[in-house]
């Protein structure tokens, strides 16, 4: 049995996140489809971590195992002839049978893109509001620095979740800009359902209260999601990278 790893990139904009649903469209689908389709076996597919719906990504990891040792070159290509135009596979390697793209994981960095000016061009990839261009960076820097480290992040979480354990360790987070856009940049060992974007909602929302800097730490103490703030359009969303 060999075990092969996928880096992936795709654009969420017309699909039901990452993770297999009933009701089909999601991005897990159309790839297990074109893999099964090449291999003519049915194969279970694993990511590094789930998307939501619209949110995309530059960097997804995912593996399968298959019985057979592939050309990687002719797979990679055939398989990106299979999917659509908006998802691709930009890397196939072969991993060790241990490996697993999920549990392996050591740390997975998100960036989420807001522009400052209206254009066709970046709608379907950044958050616009006009807004956006009076945001005091250096004052977003100095608030963001209360979620540094090892933190429960209830507060910024899916009050429906499957996961008991809500700790997580935010090792860099950063908001930098030029004339066209914002970036907020944030890398953890692990995040929660929806939790990039409920940051940057609510950092954004204590950004413009007296005392940011407590607010937001008595946001996260509080362990709460209805104390914090509303979560950020998806769309701006990118998965960047898993590191390993």
């Amino acid at each position: 049995m060999y075990n092969y790893k996928l880096t992936i990139q795709y654009n969420g904009t017309r699909y039901n996140g990452w993770q297999s649903q009933p009701d089909g469209n999601t991005i897990q689908d159309k790839i297990t489809y074109a893999v099964s389709v090449l291999t003519k076996q049915e194969i279970s597919l694993t990511a590094s971590g789930r998307t939501d719906a619209g949110v995309h990504a530059l960097g997804q990891v995912a593996n399968f195992k298959y019985n057979k040792d592939v050309n990687k070159s002719k797979f990679l290509h055939s398989l990106n002839s299979i999917l659509p135009d908006d998802i691709s596979i930009i890397n196939m390697e072969k991993v060790s049978d241990e490996f697993h793209s999920r549990f392996d994981a050591k740390k997975r960095s998100y960036f989420y893109l807001m522009s400052k000016i209206k254009s066709p061009f970046y709608f379907h990839f950044s958050n616009y509001d006009t807004r956006f261009a009076g945001l005091d960076l250096q004052k977003l820097n100095l608030i963001s620095k209360v979620l540094l480290g090892e933190h429960d992040f209830t507060s910024f979480t899916k009050k429906k979740t499957e996961t008991e354990n809500k700790v997580c360790n935010i090792s860099k987070i950063r908001w930098s800009g030029n004339n066209n856009f914002i970036i907020f940049r944030i890398e953890a060992d692990r995040f929660l359902h929806g939790m990039v974007r409920a940051i940057v909602g609510t950092i954004l929302l204590a950004a413009s209260k007296d005392d940011p800097v407590n607010l937001l730490a008595e946001i996260l103490k509080s362990k709460n999601r209805e104390a914090a703030g509303p979560s950020a359009l998806a769309k701006g969303l990118f998965l960047y990278k898993v590191k390993y």
